[in-house]
């Protein structure tokens, strides 16, 4: 696999580019439409807590084991959410992806699955991953449905695996997609974008 490095990647009503502080201030406001930081089962940060989580994100970067992106409108370059690469392991061509929220009013939009084929495109046909993995809290369906969608596999749930913000810790669903799999899911999700609306 070749490394991971930052790049931007655009598509559709969105772009994706590497994450910076400068990002701060529009991913409050993008966790503020929905209040999405009083959701138990994610990683969202409240609006006290966003220069951190993007330090956290950045120092995985800097550490080799993440790549954030912030996830922009193309039209208006507002901050929509953000989504990365993570638990990236090269010597297995191995990658994940997660930490991935938007705003309440871009949810169930072409925005995730933009994202995730413009995410997956990059890591099965650039990078060169074997698997691309996902994790989710065993309570947030609606994020469960999401990957499925996609066209992952359920590998099974890791019992007692995480920590929740509130203290409690959670069970881990835990989901994969194979580069030989790609090919199919890539010409669904193609499907799924240029379809005809009701």
């Amino acid at each position: 696999m070749k490394p991971v490095q930052p790049v931007s990647l655009a598509a559709g009503p969105i772009r994706l580019e590497p994450l910076t502080l400068a990002h701060v201030p529009g991913l409050a406001a993008a966790a503020a439409d929905g209040e999405l930081w009083n959701l138990r089962f994610t990683s969202v940060p409240a609006p006290d807590e966003t220069e951190a989580y993007v330090q956290t994100a950045l120092a995985g970067q800097a550490a080799g084991h993440r790549l954030p992106f912030a996830v922009l409108d193309a039209a208006t370059g507002e901050v929509l959410g953000s989504t990365s690469y993570h638990d990236i392991v090269p010597a297995i061509e191995r990658l994940e992806i997660g930490y991935t929220w938007y705003a309440r009013r871009v949810q169930r939009t072409a925005v995730n699955t933009t994202a995730k084929l413009l995410l997956l495109s990059h890591a099965f046909d650039t990078l060169g991953a074997a698997l691309v993995g996902w994790r989710t809290d065993n309570f947030n369906h609606a994020s469960q449905r999401a990957i499925e969608r996609l066209g992952a596999r359920r590998d099974g749930v890791l019992r007692h695996h995480a920590a929740r913000r509130d203290g409690t810790v959670r069970d881990t669903v835990m989901y994969s997609l194979t580069a030989g799999e790609w090919p199919e899911v890539k010409a669904h999700l193609q499907w799924q974008l240029t379809r005809p609306r009701a």
